[in-house]
């Protein structure tokens, strides 16, 4: 985008100079000063009279045209000015026709600039394309090496699994479990710290004592929690009597607010009714007092009644 803004503004400057020079041309040749009106007195044309066809001694001082001195070298200094004038053209043809072969030779670079391009982008694309089949390969031969190995690794967990059910299978028919062994259920302590312990594999249920001292464990978690429950149920009474106490003060202070505002908005209403007459007297006395003289339609209708 840099390089098309620039061409652009190179352009755009040709295409400058290009009418600039046309301007001086179209001057130089349509607009030249001895084509002028007054070309007869500057430059002896258009039937102007010669130094040598006037008769100075008839001319009064008014109506001087020709001076003593005037013309001397016109022919020559015309000569000149044509002769720089055709090299003036000359060299602005020169100067366009290389600009216009610079122009071609630049749009041929250019040309040939986006040839390249075109085929540096196809040969990348090539590429690209070559990448993604090599790409597309290898992941092909990563995802089988991966499925390989996942349904190995199955293999070996399946055949891990059927011998631990197996073992397990076998040691349950040759455990005291099934064998109903009572005496297996505890295990004694090997130290005096240690107490015995139940075997949940081998339990076959418990006493009386011990669901006699589990129900009453029970009723007095339940009493326990029948206690904490009526704490809480005292607690958000109490707390909600706060609220309510405090919903009751705030919409006190709304009410009093209110009635301030109230106050105030007849206080303003009463201001403004006050600056009402005010101004309504003024106004009266605007319209009965000082304009008393106000202009007709006719005093407006005089004015811009001509061209001028």
């Amino acid at each position: 985008m840099d390089r098309k803004l620039m061409e652009q503004q190179r352009e755009e400057e040709e295409r400058r100079r290009e009418k600039a020079q046309e301007l001086v041309q179209y001057r130089a040749i349509y607009q030249r000063s001895e084509d002028s009106r007054d070309a007869d007195i500057n430059y002896n044309h258009q039937g102007g009279p010669s130094v040598s066809l006037v008769n100075q001694e008839t001319l009064g001082p008014a109506s001087m045209q020709v001076f003593q001195g005037e013309g001397v070298g016109e022919n020559e200094w015309k000569k000149y000015q044509v002769e720089q004038n055709e090299r003036t053209l000359r060299a602005q043809r020169e100067e366009r026709e290389k600009c216009q072969k610079e122009q071609k030779h630049k749009e041929l670079l250019r040309g040939l600039d986006l040839i390249q391009q075109d085929l540096r982008a196809i040969q990348l694309d090539a590429l690209e394309e070559e990448c993604k089949k090599a790409a597309l390969t290898a992941l092909k031969s990563y995802n089988l090496a991966q499925a390989e190995e996942r349904q190995e690794r199955e293999r070996q967990d399946n055949q891990k699994h059927e011998g631990l059910e197996l073992a397990e299978v076998l040691q349950m028919v040759t455990s005291d479990l099934l064998t109903e062994c009572p005496e297996a259920a505890v295990k004694e302590g090997m130290g005096s710290a240690e107490a015995p312990r139940v075997l949940p594999d081998r339990w076959k249920g418990m006493s009386s004592e011990q669901l006699s001292a589990i129900y009453r464990q029970r009723a007095e978690q339940c009493a326990d929690r029948e206690s904490q429950r009526q704490r809480e149920k005292q607690s958000n009474l109490e707390w909600g009597l706060q609220q309510l106490e405090q919903a009751r003060q705030q919409v006190e202070e709304e009410r009093r607010a209110r009635e301030l505002e109230r106050e105030r908005r007849a206080q303003l209403d009463q201001y403004n009714q006050q600056l009402a007459r005010e101004q309504q007297a003024h106004n009266q006395y605007l319209n009965n007092e000082v304009y008393t003289n106000r202009p007709t339609v006719r005093y407006f209708s005089q004015f811009s009644t001509s061209s001028r």
